[in-house]
């Protein structure tokens, strides 16, 4: 393929389940708009990269990240997971979720060059990234809030996707209304708002996608200041 990157491509959706069923459409209108119902805002803003850019991204990002088996502890026991994963920031940031602790690496050129991308789309500045590698559609996140006390309470979370297109989901903590999308390589979401602290995200496995994808989480880290 003449060291091409080839990603399938999928069709964007958005899915509002009602109370019978979940209604299911193709429609890129939803672009730059809230998403979300109530209690939070999520704005897709469709790919911000070219499709050549994207993937010289995905692959320098593959190779030049720091990468290293995400852990966690779960009923007193640590556990490793298949996926992937690297943090970085402006400074040895620490930063702690599902009990492990982690400190920040120093940035590298491509990674700068993206964060000032997402700021520049989504107004907001950010001081540290979590990436997440997944190696195939198999490799997901279960349901949960990024409402770490470390975050900046109600601050924004820029997401850039890289590889293959995955499904992502919302779901509200308390009617459990959906809403789901397909996320594009080289495209940027963010969440903001009270998102984190009313509705779950999730990135739901499936045996259909076999192609790797990588995740930027764009956030802002506060620790020991005032939030």
């Amino acid at each position: 393929m003449d060291g091409k990157v080839l990603f399938r491509k999928l069709p964007l959706i958005r899915t509002i389940p009602k109370e019978e069923d979940m209604k299911l459409f193709e429609d890129q209108s939803y672009i730059s708009r809230n998403l979300l119902p109530q209690d939070g805002e999520v704005y897709y803003y469709g790919t911000v990269l070219s499709v050549q850019e994207a993937s010289e991204y995905y692959e320098r990002l593959l190779q030049h990240i720091a990468w290293k088996n995400d852990q966690a502890v779960i009923f007193g026991k640590h556990i490793e997971t298949k996926r992937k994963v690297a943090w970085y920031g402006d400074q040895t940031f620490s930063y702690t979720y599902s009990n492990i602790t982690k400190s920040a690496l120093p940035w590298t050129e491509d990674l700068l060059k993206l964060k000032q991308i997402a700021e520049k789309h989504t107004g907001e500045k950010y001081n540290s990234c979590l990436l997440n590698l997944y190696h195939s559609g198999e490799e997901g996140m279960a349901w949960h809030s990024d409402g770490e006390k470390d975050l900046k309470k109600n601050g924004a979370i820029a997401s850039m996707s890289f590889g293959a297109e995955r499904k992502f989901a919302f779901k509200h903590k308390e009617t459990k209304q959906m809403i789901a999308m397909v996320l594009e390589h080289g495209s940027l979401l963010v969440m903001k708002g009270t998102t984190q602290t009313y509705w779950m995200h999730r990135l739901p496995p499936t045996k259909r996608i076999f192609g790797p994808r990588i995740n930027l989480t764009f956030r802002t880290i506060v620790k020991d200041l005032e939030k």
